[in-house]
């Protein structure tokens, strides 16, 4: 699918449009696991003043933000190797026990990054061996395993649609996925389908259609972005 009349943003910008409206889903006093990627993003836009567990499935609870020069340790990272602070509170454990809390229903919300995703809410997140792409890692037990599951993705992949009609790639999980958020909108997947509910105002819904291959509704109640 060639994409038509796209804004250019940095490849910067577009991850930040899409972690500081990730942050607005979270609420005082869940528990939230992040991917890697552009969910790692998510901790910088959350208000040092509320109170959130972030839990990193390399066995890390108490994900603060990303660390200064001056303070990074590389003994604390959080599953994408990248070095953060730890919050007052945090602890350290070993695999077992990050799956034990990924399997057991202890999360809040999974934020997590995406090869795929379909309108049915089915998602895609790793693939076949000998390509270049990621690994599945522990996304098959976050996203069963969590109350809400938040893909966040840059919207298209060299001019394709990453929003599609059914996934072509090796599921991670079956129609697990509650909102899709991207640098162009934000999707809300529910047993109607997908509903367009924001929009990142330097889009048309025009560009939203020609650059989704998913069927979707526009919400009666279509707002901006809140970025």
């Amino acid at each position: 699918m060639l994409l038509i009349n796209e804004p250019e943003l940095t490849k910067e910008k577009i991850r930040e449009i899409i972690a500081r409206r990730a942050a607005k889903e979270i609420s005082e006093g869940d528990v939230v696991t992040l991917g890697i990627g552009i969910p790692t993003d998510v901790t910088n836009y959350v208000p040092t003043s509320m109170h959130v567990m972030f839990q990193s499935e390399n066995g890390f609870l108490g994900v603060s933000k990303n660390a200064e020069d001056g303070s990074k340790d590389s003994r604390i990272i959080n599953a994408g190797g990248i070095p953060v602070e730890a919050r007052e509170g945090a602890c350290f454990y070993d695999s077992q026990m990050a799956f034990v809390m990924m399997r057991g229903g202890h999360l809040d919300t999974t934020i997590l990054g995406a090869l795929q995703v379909d309108e049915e809410g089915s998602l895609a997140n790793w693939s076949i061996p000998n390509k270049l792409t990621p690994g599945m890692g522990g996304a098959m037990d976050l996203v069963v395993g969590s109350k809400k599951v938040i893909v966040v993705m840059e919207h298209t992949s060299k001019g394709q649609s990453k929003i599609v009609k059914k996934c072509d790639l090796p599921l991670t999980a079956y129609k697990e996925v509650n909102l899709i958020i991207t640098e162009r909108c934000v999707f809300q997947v529910s047993k109607e389908g997908m509903i367009l509910t924001e929009i990142n105002p330097i889009f048309s819904i025009d560009d939203i259609q020609s650059s989704t291959e998913a069927d979707f509704i526009v919400s009666s109640n279509l707002k901006n972005m809140e970025i």
